[in-house]
């Protein structure tokens, strides 16, 4: 399933836009969205999984301060940068400084459990504005269902961002990205987790759990909270062996600090410490086309 992402302003920004234009972005335009897709068979209680098959940017993309957003009030003054994503590979910068290209959605979402309207941001157990800059092409992630069909979302597609996203833009671009859909019945997830292929650091797959809270602290705690029902669940651990494995193997990450009211903090940890198991069936799961 291939989506043509718009991006995040809508076009208030194109290749030619100067730093004043920052200044004027209509709130209202925000945050377009690809979908919703209805997933037939899906029912509140199942897992949406949703695996990255290809996102690819546009040769170019913007990065702005947008003054009384992002983790640093003293940057009051807005100012753009324009980015050259033709090489495909690495976007150049100022001097010799080149940024590698790892494009991502920063919104994979579904239908919140709450009727009514939702904006975009903030993200919460139904995904949405996560900024999770690790859902690149070739993870899985795993989205809870709250309501009947899934309603899939995606958009706000980045060229490259780092954790926390702390100026509250990545390298924000237009583009396509292709997915594939599948459904885990009964899983009954609290928060979205996922798989990774590798994240740099640890060689081989990883396995993710999410905390989303307007508290950092609380954030991290459900994140950590989330893997050691997944070691429980999958590894048959008992909570404490969890939670001294996620003290000496598992990561903890902020994803995202910027999206206010909700944060977004991540664990991670390797699968090669589980040889004979790899995950369940999050892993295990067989494909559809």
């Amino acid at each position: 399933m291939t989506f043509q992402v718009n991006e995040v302003t809508s076009s208030q920004i194109d290749e030619e836009s100067e730093s004043e234009v920052v200044s004027r972005l209509d709130a209202e335009q925000l945050y377009p969205l690809a979908g919703p897709v209805e997933v037939e068979g899906a029912k509140a209680g199942d897992v949406l999984v949703v695996d990255v098959l290809r996102v690819k940017p546009a040769d170019w993309g913007w990065s702005a301060i947008i003054p009384g957003l992002g983790l640093l009030e003293e940057f009051d003054e807005p100012y753009l940068h324009i980015w050259d994503l033709s090489d495909g590979r690495k976007a150049p910068f100022k001097a010799d400084i080149e940024v590698p290209i790892r494009p991502f959605c920063g919104v994979y979402g579904v239908a919140p459990k709450e009727e009514g309207y939702h904006e975009v941001m903030p993200p919460g157990p139904h995904g949405g504005n996560m900024d999770n800059r690790h859902l690149t092409a070739g993870c899985r992630l795993l989205l809870p269902i709250w309501t009947e069909g899934a309603l899939f979302s995606l958009g706000d597609l980045h060229a490259a961002q780092g954790d926390g996203e702390v100026c509250v833009t990545a390298i924000e671009s237009p583009g396509v990205a292709t997915v594939r859909l599948d459904i885990i019945r009964g899983l009954h997830l609290q928060s979205p987790e996922y798989i990774l292929r590798s994240d740099g650091r640890a060689p081989g797959p990883l396995y993710g759990t999410t905390g989303i809270s307007p508290d950092l602290w609380e954030a991290a705690k459900l994140s950590v909270r989330g893997m050691i029902r997944h070691l429980r669940r999958e590894y048959g651990l008992t909570g404490e062996e969890a939670y001294v494995l996620c003290s000496v193997a598992a990561d903890l990450t902020i994803h995202e600090i910027v999206d206010r009211p909700n944060w977004v903090v991540g664990t991670t940890i390797p699968l090669s410490l589980f040889p004979k198991r790899t995950g369940g069936r999050a892993v295990r799961l067989r494909r559809r086309s």
